[in-house]
């Protein structure tokens, strides 16, 4: 893949060297342009993020990489293929799996993915996406969806969203002739939230609830479970943060109905205080393992979550699909 941009050289008179120049780099935008693999202008031009082919590759490379980083409860290994809130919720997981087993993941079997489903957005500047849809070996019936990102062609891609969707719950997307989807900017109007709102909203929402959000087992499921978290000697405050800015930018896709499918990240705080006389309950050994100092009568945690909703077209409540959440730190006191 070769990125060629020409600069506007103004009013003045090419020199022949320049327009002989100027006609070879036009020859071999001509030629690549045949072999469908060239990019002018691409933060200006309405382009396929990618080419299935490729996104084909980024899926394969994705998966050795993560299969390599459990099999080691090794970090590193993935690293270049995930980021965002994937890469705050798998590399706390491979810290605490390598800090409970240092010799590796003796549970370990690959994921696999099969029946593969690729939806490619049409869409000017960066990041580029796509969001690959398909069935694993893990999850049951479940459909695997990873939205696959990068900001230059120099990068590979990496995965930043991840969840798990009931077959059923997986929308149709608005296509072309050619087949390729269609991106919806984060400051839609059109929609009953705009996208890049809906973490700002999904945090105010859990605090003290609002009409935004359709009820659900990840938003009015959610919020009886916190109210059931604390009880009698043992106190659980919340704080929820909304996380937009970089790889945690939320990425919506046009369904067939005109709303969108919209993957956003929030992050949140659980703190569990024990009363006077009585400490919090003992956590697993992989929360341990992420904890910085002593747990006496507190013990802060962090969580990264990732979700995604059907947000309708004009009006309605948004529906939150899924939702796959994981610790990232935690302190004692």
């Amino acid at each position: 893949m070769t990125h060629l941009t020409t600069r506007d050289r103004g009013p003045r008179r090419l020199r022949r060297r320049d327009r002989n120049a100027l006609l070879a780099v036009s020859l071999t935008v001509l030629a690549l342009s045949a072999n469908g693999c060239v990019v002018v202008h691409g933060e200006r031009e309405v382009l396929p993020a990618t080419t299935r082919a490729e996104a084909a590759k980024a899926l394969k490379q994705f998966t050795a990489a993560y299969n390599k980083a459990d099999e080691a409860y090794d970090g590193s290994l993935d690293a270049d293929y995930t980021t965002g809130a994937l890469a705050d919720i798998d590399s706390a997981r491979l810290k605490a799996g390598h800090a409970n087993s240092p010799s590796g993941n003796s549970g370990h079997s690959a994921l696999e993915f099969d029946d593969v489903t690729y939806t490619i957005p049409k869409k000017a500047g960066w990041p580029r996406w796509f969001v690959a849809d398909a069935h694993g070996n893990k999850g049951g019936d479940d459909r695997w969806l990873l939205v696959f990102t990068r900001d230059s062609l120099s990068e590979p891609f990496q995965v930043a969203y991840l969840t798990l969707l009931a077959p059923d719950s997986v929308p149709k997307f608005t296509t072309d002739k050619d087949g390729w989807a269609e991106a919806v900017p984060a400051d839609s109007a059109q929609l009953a939230v705009s996208p890049g709102d809906l973490s700002q909203d999904y945090a105010t929402y859990l605090k003290s609830g609002s009409t935004v959000f359709a009820d659900g087992a990840h938003t009015s499921g959610w919020r009886a479970d916190r109210e059931k978290s604390t009880k009698p000697g043992l106190a659980t405050q919340y704080i929820d943060e909304p996380l937009t800015a970089g790889d945690y930018a939320p990425l919506a896709l046009r369904t067939a109905d005109g709303g969108a499918l919209v993957f956003f990240t929030t992050r949140y705080y659980a703190k569990q205080t024990a009363a006077a006389g009585t400490s919090v309950p003992t956590p697993n050994e992989d929360v341990k393992a992420l904890t910085k100092g002593e747990i006496k009568q507190s013990l802060t945690m962090q969580f990264v979550s990732n979700q995604v909703a059907l947000d309708p077209a004009g009006t309605g409540k948004v529906s939150v699909l899924g939702r796959i959440q994981g610790l990232t730190s935690a302190e004692g006191s």
